[in-house]
C-alpha cells in the first residue's frame, strides 16, 4: 500500500513535474519511463533534483528593496509582484513555474531513494541517498516558505503548508492534502538530518550538489528560521573557520575584473564563497537591470551610493545608470534545442547558498543569545571585506555603536520570539547586511516575512501601496490548477 503523509482529508492535486505545461506532461504514458536501476542512472537523475526555475525575481520585487524608476511600462510579471497581486501564469520567473519546478525536483529525489532502496539501499549508494534527502527537504523548504506562514511554533501546528511529498508518483492525479507548517518542518528536519549524515565532497563539480558544506549551510537557515540559536552557530562554525579566506572577494578578485568577468565568475565553482549553485530556466539575466521596478536611484542612495556606517563606500560594483544600475550577478548561457532552427532555453547560474549568508546567520544567532561579542566578531569581520579602505584602527564597532546606530521602533521588527533592545539593534544591523550582501537575490524577502517587516512600495502618480504586519499576502497564493482540485486556498 503507498503511504501517504498526509491529514485525514485527501483532496486533489497536479503535480505538474515539468516546467513547461499539465498538458505536455500528461500526453506521457506513466509506465513509459526509464528504469532507474543502476548507481550510475541514480547519480544522474539527481542531477536534476533541485528546482530549475527562479524564484528571485518574484521575490525581489516584493521586497522593500525596489521602487519605481518611472521609466516605461513595467512588465505583467513585474507590475504583480510590486503590488502583491495574485498571478497564475506557467512562464519562466513566474511563481507557479516555481511551484512546479520544485515539486518536479521533489519527485526526481523521491525517484532516486525509491531506485535506492529497490538496489538493496547499499553502503555504496550512502552518498547519492544524503543527496536526495536534502534536495527533498530543500524542495519543500522553500516551498512552506513562499506558500505557507512563516514557522511559528505556537501556530505551526495549524497553519497550512503544503504537501509533503516521500514517494514516487504513478498516477497522473494524485490524493494530497496541505500538511501543517510544523509537519512540513518535521519532514524536512528528518530529511536534512539524515542526508548530512550521508551526503560526501564526492564529485566532479561538488558546488552544483549539495555537500556536507552546502548541506550545513541550508541547516543555519532551517535552524535560524525555527529560532534554534544553538544550532545555527553549530552547523555555522562547521563550514566558516576562516571568513578572510572564505568570503566573496570584493576588495581583490571582484575589483580587478570587468563586468562581463563579474558576473562569470559570481555563480561559478571559481568563487570559493559559492556552496550551492543550480541552473534555473529564466530570463533574470535580461531582466534584473532593467525591470521598472528594480534599483532605483532612491534605493542605490540608501543603499549603496551613501556608503556605510563608517563614512566609506561599500565595496560592491553598482553598475549602469539610474534605468538599469545592478550589481553583476547573473550570467545567461543559452541552452540550444533546435540548432537550424536557433532556437533553445535561456538559463542563468544562481547562488542558493554561500559562506556569506553562513557568516551572517551565526552572527545573528550569537545576538540572539546575548553573546554580543561573538556576533561583533562576525559583523567586523564581514564589514572589513565590504568597506573600500578599511582601517581596523578606526573602523571597528563595540556594541554600543550598534545599539545607537541600528536602533529600532518597538514594533518594526516582530518575529515570533522575543526581542530586546539590544537583540533587536544588532538584528537590524545584521538584516541591513544581508540586504545588500543578496541584493536581487530575493533573500530580502524572507527576512520580509520572518521578522514581519512593514513594505511600502511607491508607484509615482498613485497613492502609497503598503504591506502591514500580518497582511497574508506575505503567502503567495496556491496555483489555480491545485485550487481546482480541490487545495485548500490561502486567505486574503
Amino acid at each position: 500500500m503507498k503511504k501517504l503523509y498526509t491529514t485525514k482529508v485527501g483532496i486533489l492535486i497536479f503535480l505538474a513535474f515539468l516546467a513547461t505545461s499539465c498538458e505536455d506532461y500528461l500526453s506521457e504514458i506513466p509506465d513509459n519511463r526509464t528504469e532507474i536501476d543502476s548507481p550510475e542512472k541514480i547519480s544522474e537523475l539527481l542531477v536534476i533534483a533541485y528546482p530549475e526555475a527562479n524564484y528571485m525575481d518574484f521575490a525581489e520585487t516584493m521586497s522593500d528593496n525596489v521602487s519605481d524608476k518611472n521609466d516605461d511600462l513595467p512588465s505583467e510579471l513585474n507590475l504583480a509582484n510590486y503590488r502583491w497581486e495574485d498571478i497564475d501564469v506557467n512562464n519562466l520567473d513566474y511563481r507557479v513555474g516555481y511551484w512546479n519546478a520544485c515539486y518536479k525536483a521533489i519527485a526526481q529525489a523521491n525517484q532516486a531513494l525509491a531506485s535506492i532502496e529497490e538496489l538493496g539501499d547499499l553502503k555504496s549508494l550512502a552518498p547519492q541517498k544524503g543527496e536526495a534527502l536534502l534536495a527533498r527537504a530543500y524542495g519543500h523548504f522553500m516551498l512552506v516558505n513562499l506558500w505557507a506562514k512563516h514557522y511559528d511554533p505556537a501556530t505551526a501546528a495549524t497553519d497550512k503548508g503544503i504537501p509533503y511529498i516521500l514517494e514516487p508518483e504513478e498516477n497522473f492525479i494524485v490524493t494530497y492534502s496541505r500538511n501543517s507548517v510544523q509537519e512540513i518542518y518535521d519532514f524536512i528536519e528528518r530529511d536534512l538530518l539524515e542526508g548530512l549524515g550521508l551526503v560526501t565532497n564526492e564529485y566532479e563539480e561538488p558546488v552544483f550538489h549539495f555537500t556536507p558544506e552546502a548541506g550545513y549551510a541550508f541547516a543555519t537557515r532551517f535552524y535560524l528560521f525555527k529560532g534554534e540559536w544553538d544550532k545555527v552557530i553549530q552547523y555555522s562554525s562547521m563550514v566558516v573557520t576562516n571568513p578572510q579566506a572564505q568570503l566573496r572577494d570584493y576588495l581583490g578578485t571582484y575589483a580587478a575584473l570587468e563586468y562581463s568577468e563579474r558576473t562569470a565568475l559570481y555563480a561559478s565553482s571559481s568563487d570559493q564563497a559559492n556552496l550551492l549553485v543550480v541552473s534555473a530556466n529564466s530570463l533574470y539575466a535580461r531582466l534584473f537591470a532593467s525591470n521598472n521596478f528594480g534599483l532605483g536611484i532612491d534605493k542605490a542612495n540608501e543603499l549603496f551610493f551613501s556608503g556605510n556606517i563608517f563614512g566609506k563606500s561599500w565595496t560592491y560594483g553598482v553598475f549602469g545608470n539610474e534605468s538599469v544600475y545592478n550589481l553583476p550577478k547573473f550570467d545567461e548561457f543559452f541552452r540550444v534545442t533546435n540548432i537550424s532552427a536557433g532556437i533553445g532555453n535561456p538559463y542563468v547560474g544562481l547562488v542558493l547558498f554561500s559562506t556569506d549568508e553562513v557568516l551572517l546567520n551565526r552572527a545573528e544567532a550569537y545576538a540572539m543569545q546575548g553573546d554580543y561579542d561573538a556576533a561583533l566578531q562576525d559583523i567586523n569581520t564581514f564589514y572589513s571585506l565590504r568597506t573600500e579602505g578599511y582601517d581596523a584602527s578606526t573602523d571597528t564597532l563595540i556594541k554600543e555603536d550598534v545599539v545607537a546606530i541600528f536602533s529600532t521602533d518597538l514594533n518594526e521588527y516582530t518575529p515570533f520570539y522575543q526581542l530586546n533592545s539590544e537583540q533587536s539593534a544588532f538584528i537590524k544591523a545584521i538584516a541591513e547586511l544581508k540586504r545588500r550582501e543578496f541584493y536581487h537575490e530575493g533573500l530580502r524577502w524572507f527576512d520580509v516575512r520572518r521578522f514581519d517587516l512593514e513594505v511600502t512600495h511607491l508607484i509615482i502618480g498613485e497613492d502609497d501601496l503598503i504591506l502591514e504586519k500580518g497582511d497574508n499576502r506575505r503567502q503567495l497564493q496556491i496555483p489555480n490548477f491545485a485550487l481546482e482540485r480541490g487545495l485548500e486556498q490561502n486567505p486574503r
